[in-house]
């Protein structure tokens, strides 16, 4: 299956009334249980890669690994760069074969915002390769507070930028480790009545309900849902369970590849709560 941009899995879920799954990548054993996860269930899967991730393992090192696994999917597979902090990081990101970018310009002002994220676009656009921009900002659990994205100024941001995806905030909150949010649902429509084609975003997936994530994927412009704590603990919890079932075991490769099914099942979860 070819490798996908953003905009290539995206546009589709305008029209069928789902939504992808951004799933956040830590390393190898998460990426492999993620296609996997994609294949089973049949839809395309964006494999993500944060500030976290990134600051452990090269972006270098990264996109090789990833288009390694997306060559061999059966599914659309994008490879996603998470928060990009910088134009230069972004291009780092699509030289080391990354097909897609989000510029993180939330607390940039309007004019600063604009005008890096639609830089980026043009030269991803010339390459065939897509960007997600953010607008508003996504808080975090137990941090920085959200400012909700403001729909007067979203149809600007849209036109003079050309992003391929729109990162909004509407209550969601990064880090969550249960759900527990409240999606402004009355703010989502306004910013999608003002952009009725463009495909919107949700960061911090793990903290809005399975039944929230399915509603608004199947009601609304919401085409990209971002998942990565809940799947964090899955992980965690696989890997104390080998531990504790074999102290006497050493070999990193064995205790590892023991936690790529427990993180396979709940990324199925995350992938089939948006369809």
């Amino acid at each position: 299956m070819t490798i996908a941009t953003l905009k290539d899995v995206l546009i589709p879920c305008l029209s069928n009334n789902t939504a992808v799954a951004g799933l956040v990548v830590l390393g190898w054993e998460d990426a492999v249980a993620y296609v996997r996860a994609a294949e089973l269930v049949g839809r395309p899967v964006v494999l993500q890669v944060g500030p976290g991730s990134r600051n452990y393992t090269p972006l270098s090192v990264l996109g090789p690994m990833l288009r390694n696994l997306a060559e061999k999917a059966l599914v659309p597979i994008v490879i996603h760069l998470d928060h990009g902090n910088s134009i230069c990081e972004c291009k780092v990101a699509f030289e080391s074969g990354f097909t897609s970018v989000m510029f993180d310009g939330s607390n940039l002002s309007l004019e600063e915002n604009i005008d890096k994220t639609g830089e980026i676009c043009s030269w991803a656009h010339s390459h065939g390769l897509s960007v997600e921009g953010e607008l508003g900002f996504v808080g975090y659990q137990d941090g920085y507070e959200s400012q909700g994205t403001d729909p007067l100024e979203v149809n600007c941001f849209v036109r003079e930028t050309g992003v391929d995806a729109l990162a909004i905030s509407v209550g969601n909150r990064h880090l969550m480790l249960s759900p527990g949010v409240d999606i402004d649902l009355e703010l989502l429509m306004a910013i999608q009545t003002v952009v009725p084609d463009q495909p919107l975003v949700l960061h911090g997936g793990s903290g809005i309900g399975l039944a929230t994530r399915k509603s608004v994927s199947r009601n609304t412009n919401v085409c990209k849902i971002n998942i990565g704590t809940e799947l964090r603990v899955s992980f965690g919890t696989a890997l104390r369970d080998v531990l504790s079932s074999d102290i006497t075991q050493f070999d990193r490769i064995k205790i590892l590849e023991k936690t790529i099914m427990p993180v396979c099942v709940s990324a199925q979860n995350a992938i089939t709560s948006l369809m």
